[in-house]
């Protein structure tokens, strides 16, 4: 494997997956289990074709099984788990076949939509599929017991997705392809989309669109919705109202920061600053096309953020901008979706709590929410 990769002429170094980590762990137990032999390092093939090299650690061993450990690498994407050790337990069965358990710090599966059987491990089908298809490689007709464990994965998972997805106790073994590509988006994308699945298949045909923890609380504990139609998107609004419409949701409340959602009143469907920054702009558009003077014009300009902004504003009498661009911000998202696709409501708030806009059907959908 290339061990780098350039993003934006910066130098960044790939890692590989909670997936592959036990993967190889588990190869290297049924290795040290059926020959005897202690090793140091095992390869071990991923989905994309990539062999990988990784160090064997804390190895016990006994007639019938063996335990050992891989350590995640998350290269230059340091995530939750990063530094966090994989291991395998490989053991002789009695019956011809290979199975897999998750043990100490691997998530439960406790709802519906992820793909996996509720009341087992959160352990996807790629992983699956590695560790299945090293074992019997090595052990043949030998059936086995293969537990996976990450002793410190309960506290680690207080900083993941997975509370929110339902998976209680640890982490989840996750990974398509066994590497981790430094600086991307994909992974953050994916774990979004999966939770909006997951409240789908859940019954769920309605949904509250929020980017982040403030949108989350103001949602919560200033409007008073359901906290269990909440879903994140963080950046990627234009992605997650694609995956939105292809799941099939029916009706959606998007509820946003003056500064991340007056970008989306100009058709910016990535809010992050280094797609685009045009807050000051758009929000100087918009009062001119009210008639503002240039005076508060200029004030605006001056302000590095909208928060700071809102203050000239008020002052000047020209809140009724947040109630045009909330209406604006649904039309983009309509036309971004195709009208007939579903019907979307937006409310603006600042971050000491106000509700600073909302388009003109907001209250009726919020009542559903309640």
């Amino acid at each position: 494997m290339d061990e780098y990769v350039y993003i934006n002429g910066k130098k960044y170094r790939r890692g590989y997956t909670t997936g592959a980590c036990a993967a190889a762990a588990a190869k290297a137990a049924a290795y040290m289990l059926k020959t005897g032999e202690s090793i140091e390092s095992i390869d071990l093939e991923t989905p994309k074709g990539v062999v990988l090299y990784l160090k064997i650690e804390d190895i016990t061993r006994s007639e019938d099984f063996v335990r050992c450990a891989v350590q995640k690498d998350g290269g230059d994407d340091i995530d939750a788990t990063h530094k966090a050790y994989i291991y395998a337990t490989v053991k002789y069965s009695q019956q011809s076949l290979f199975q897999i358990f998750g043990g100490k710090g691997v998530g439960i599966v406790t709802k519906k939509g992820l793909g996996l059987e509720v009341g087992g491990p959160a352990i996807n089908k790629t992983p699956r599929e590695m560790i299945l298809k090293e074992v019997s490689f090595i052990l043949g007709e030998q059936g086995a017991d293969i537990i996976i464990e990450v002793p410190e994965g309960e506290s680690i998972a207080k900083r993941t997705f997975n509370p929110r997805l339902g998976i209680e106790g640890g982490i989840s073994i996750i990974g398509t392809t066994g590497i981790v590509e430094p600086m991307s988006d994909e992974g953050w994308k994916k774990s979004l989309s999966l939770e909006l699945e997951m409240k789908y298949q859940q019954g769920m045909q309605e949904v509250i669109f929020v980017s982040g923890n403030h949108g989350e609380n103001f949602v919560k504990e200033e409007l008073g919705l359901k906290a269990e139609h909440i879903v994140r998107t963080s950046n990627f609004i234009g992605y997650m109202l694609d995956e939105a419409k292809r799941i099939g949701y029916q009706k959606m409340l998007m509820v946003g920061h003056l500064g991340k959602y007056i970008k989306l009143a100009a058709g910016i469907f990535h809010t992050h600053s280094h797609v685009a920054d045009a807050r000051s702009e758009i929000l100087i558009a918009n009062l001119a096309l009210m008639g503002a003077p240039y005076e508060l014009l200029e004030k605006i300009s001056g302000c590095l953020t909208t928060e700071e902004a809102m203050d000239f504003i008020a002052q000047a009498g020209y809140e009724e901008v947040y109630g045009i661009l909330a209406e604006k911000c649904k039309k983009r998202a309509l036309m971004h979706v195709g009208e007939q696709a579903m019907g979307i409501e937006v409310v603006l708030f600042s971050l000491d709590g106000r509700v600073l806009g909302k388009s003109e059907e907001a209250d009726r959908l919020m009542e559903g929410f309640k």
